[in-house]
């Protein structure tokens, strides 16, 4: 590990507990610089898991503190109940398709990422993936509290262990054999991430409106990625919240996923002589094993201050 990223990991990395959330609302309180908060749910098809989450963020950082000033669930063409559990618990539900239709919608976590930034506010916004189970107010209250309390960070990922079932550790397959040894050996300097594709982080909105977001899975690596390039390794950080228990992926899934990732990283490798965009699983079938192609998400969203509608409000 680079001299550098070992005296980051002792100046950037905290626990979720080294600040209170007594401090946070005092820091918003003492200093009228300290912003706003949204936190945003990409959902598809979570109505299982969607109505806690939203409804622990909202008794405990809204209700009982005032740290969240907006909720936003972003549905992604939920074809059950997501929407309507997630507005019962006390989300704003807004539909990904309704967002700046002008720009047909792509399907993917990143496009719905991107999207939100035109329908949230917060000077702070705070990312929560919608299928955690055991959910912990931490996980938003641990990455934003550098955000409030120390102005030059301006992006923060949540750490945690990530069971596999029983089995302590085994999560974060995709991160081990794929992210992890991407970033220690094309960018050495984020190798101290424990959750580089963790889907929980806060980021500076003026950060977020500059990066391009990839449209699917690659997301949470390109913006790492991009985010050292545009404000350097010490405005980074991460903290500790515990454990994270969601559902989890069969491996071909995760097979595109990693497709995806690797796909993302070879973009800000190379603009040029790229492979062919698409990976080829194989099923058991009636006869043998039957190839199965899949295109590999490529497409990725311009910074989000060029978007003519985004300027425009905030100019306002």
């Amino acid at each position: 590990m680079l001299e550098e990223v070992e005296r980051w990991l002792t100046r950037r990395s905290w626990s979720s507990g080294d600040r209170p959330l007594n401090r946070l609302t005092d820091a918003r309180a003492a200093d009228p610089r300290v912003t706003s908060v949204s936190v945003v749910l990409p959902a598809l098809n979570e109505e299982a898991t969607v109505g806690a989450i939203v409804a622990t963020i909202r008794r405990e950082l809204m209700e009982k503190v005032r740290l969240v000033d907006e909720l936003v669930v972003i549905d992604s063409g939920s074809t059950d109940s997501t929407a309507a559990v997630a507005r019962a618990a006390g989300a704003r539900v807004v539909h990904r398709d309704a967002i700046l239709p002008r720009i047909p919608a792509l399907p993917g976590k990143g496009e719905v990422l991107w999207r939100s930034l035109l329908v949230t506010s917060g000077e702070i916004v705070c990312f929560v993936d919608a299928d955690l189970k055991d959910f912990s107010a931490d996980f938003v209250s641990g990455t934003v509290g550098p955000l409030l309390t120390d102005p030059a960070v301006q992006f923060v990922k949540a750490m945690y262990d990530r069971p596999l079932g029983d089995s302590a550790g085994q999560g974060g397959r995709v991160t081990e054999l794929v992210a992890r040894p991407l970033l220690n050996l094309h960018w050495p300097q984020l190798a101290g991430f424990v959750q580089p594709l963790g889907g929980e982080y806060a980021v500076r909105r003026s950060l977020l409106e500059r990066l391009p977001f990839p449209v699917g899975y690659g997301v949470e690596l390109g913006l790492l990625v991009d985010a050292l390039h545009t404000v350097g390794l010490d405005a980074l950080g991460q903290v500790d919240v515990g454990v994270r228990r969601h559902r989890h992926q069969d491996g071909q899934a995760l097979g595109r996923m990693a497709a995806a990732i690797y796909r993302t990283a070879q973009l800000r490798l190379s603009r040029g002589h790229l492979v062919r965009p698409a990976l080829t699983q194989f099923e058991r079938g009636e006869d043998g094993f039957v190839p199965r192609t899949h295109a590999v998400d490529t497409e990725e969203r311009p910074p989000m201050r060029e978007i003519a509608e985004y300027a425009e409000r905030h100019a306002a």
